[in-house]
């Protein structure tokens, strides 16, 4: 039963997947070595420097790739400004 909608990271999603679904465990361990732990870290970070212009999917997408450049982050969250995008690259670093 759905009882809200959240955005989930790769990561974050592997916990709702069942033991009976072995296939697509193996698929997500080819694309993430991000463990969840470490995801949800990410996620309480970057919330709490309360950027207005950033969404909860792109936290997400910012969880997924780890971007590491201030190009990389600009193609996630536009319209950032410097301080901004360096602030998401030392959390992401940070963990």
């Amino acid at each position: 039963m759905i009882t809200g909608r959240k955005a989930l990271s790769i990561a974050e999603a592997r916990e709702f997947i069942d033991e009976e679904s072995a296939e697509i465990k193996s698929f997500i361990k080819k694309f993430v070595e991000t463990k969840t732990e470490t995801a949800e870290t990410i996620r309480e970070k970057l919330t709490a420097l309360d950027l207005l212009k950033i969404k909860d999917e792109q936290i997400v997408k910012i969880i997924d790739f780890l971007p590491s450049t201030e190009e990389e982050v600009s193609k996630i969250c536009s319209g950032l400004n410097e301080d901004e995008i360096k602030k998401i690259i030392d959390v992401v670093k940070e963990c």
